[in-house]
């Protein structure tokens, strides 16, 4: 039997995916173009919309990166807003586990799920730099190495107090005056180094029990962390063999926490460019990279991994033969910095060298290089293979334009997807997210 294959749409938001430049580019932040992407998600019969979100404005140079300039707006907001236009997508945001509180993101969180009738998501990421923390209270007081303790109790605190109050909770009896059962609900307690707790939590139970975990992390850690919680991995393995093998590794760890293979869906973020023809596909696809790579972007990118000023270098010339700057060697972690920059460098100069790439190219190639080129039918089978085969569940389609980024994907790869038999035709009615994915996981015992 063939297996099912999950589409996220990615809304690219600010970063160097998105060509803002182009015509028939739209606003970043304007509602419409959410609402527009947000219906065109659902008339391809995604299983959920995926918003990403930074906590600050990128620097670079004591300037803010031109990427950034149109802000970013807040997730939440505007997921609560999409649940009024959408009827059937999921709605999944980026939240961050460093700078949020388990309660009070539950809370949200829960909430959203009620106003979408379930189909509210939290894509749970981890921050450990002073560059963001400086925009909080706590500033960069988390070390490194707690970035994922934190994660991991935050996680587990949240799905305690959605799973706090029991189903039938809510009496309502007219005749007799009572509302609430009075042992319904589970008080939450926790104490740690991290967080104390003493709780009643406020939300009653939703349509999901549990609003759907999302996690992108791919350390050790990051794996374990998503073993342990997540339903859906937002994967960076595109490649085929190396897809296959962090599917393996990945779904191989879930037995023990005991949960099975489909309990956990993997879904690779992926760009996509069409053509008629191969050779139309990939002049499209050089088109849109350097559109996307602009010589003063490419310039940007290498500055910050050495810690120099480039300003003066040619974009469409080799790379500086220069060493980086890597702080006084008095610094704390000096070596350990020190080779690790070297490393990365190294492997810089052996793509450049080898390829015989310029520092324009090289950047494309890094960061612009587009995962599924070719017409829609070479488009579809390569999805349908990937997931047939155990490379993927599924992709987190990110398209280049805003709002428009999925029109053509959903016009002329979705159908094809469709006459496989590998892709829906239709929402299942009432469903939830976790029912649209077939994850299990949201019923939390009552106190647990």
């Amino acid at each position: 039997m063939s297996r099912r294959i999950h589409l996220a749409a990615h809304f690219p938001g600010v970063n160097n995916t998105t060509v803002w430049t182009d015509p028939s580019a739209g606003s970043q932040i304007d509602f419409s173009s959410f609402e527009y992407f947000a219906r065109g998600a659902e008339r391809g019969l995604f299983d959920y919309l995926f918003l990403a979100e930074g906590l600050r404005l990128r620097e670079h140079r004591s300037r803010i990166h031109d990427l950034d300039v149109l802000g970013r707006p807040n997730t939440l907001s505007i997921l609560a807003a999409l649940a009024a236009v959408t009827e059937h997508i999921g709605l999944v945001g980026t939240l961050s586990t460093t700078f949020n509180e388990p309660y009070e993101l539950a809370r949200q969180l829960g909430t959203l799920d009620h106003l979408s009738n379930g189909r509210a998501g939290w894509n749970a990421v981890t921050s450990s730099d002073a560059f963001h923390g400086a925009n909080f209270r706590r500033g960069g007081y988390l070390d490194h190495a707690d970035r994922y303790r934190r994660a991991g109790e935050f996680a587990e605190l949240s799905k305690r107090l959605w799973g706090s109050w029991r189903e039938d909770a809510i009496v309502a009896d007219q005749e007799t005056g009572e509302f609430l059962r009075q042992d319904a609900i589970a008080r939450v307690t926790h104490t740690s180094d991290l967080f104390d707790i003493d709780a009643v939590f406020d939300v009653p139970a939703s349509p999901q029990r549990r609003p759907l975990i999302v996690q992108a992390g791919d350390s050790a850690d990051g794996r374990d962390f998503a073993t342990a919680h997540a339903d859906v991995i937002f994967s960076l393995h595109t490649e085929f063999a190396d897809a296959q093998e962090f599917y393996r590794d990945v779904k191989g760890r879930l037995a023990a926490a005991g949960r099975a293979e489909d309990d956990l869906k993997i879904l690779p973020a992926v760009s996509f460019v069409l053509g008629d023809t191969l050779e139309e596909a990939r002049e499209r696809s050089r088109e849109i990279a350097l559109a996307q790579v602009r010589p003063e972007t490419a310039i940007t990118y290498l500055e910050q991994v050495w810690n120099r000023d480039f300003s003066g270098y040619d974009p469409d010339g080799p790379l500086p033969d220069v060493d980086p700057d890597t702080g006084p060697e008095s610094a704390q972690g000096f070596a350990n910095r020190h080779a690790a920059v070297r490393s990365r460098i190294a492997k810089l100069r052996e793509i450049a060298e080898t390829e015989k790439l310029s520092i324009r190219e090289l950047v494309i190639r890094l960061t612009a290089n587009h995962t599924f080129v070719g017409t829609p039918d070479h488009v579809a089978a390569e999805i349908d293979r990937y997931v047939q085969e155990r490379a993927t569940d599924g992709f987190t389609i990110v398209g280049h334009l805003i709002p428009h980024g999925l029109d053509e994907f959903t016009d002329r790869v979705i159908p094809l997807l469709q006459e496989r038999g590998t892709y829906r035709t239709s929402y299942e009615e009432d469903a939830t997210l976790r029912d649209l994915l077939g994850v299990s996981g949201g019923r939390v015992p009552v106190g647990a």
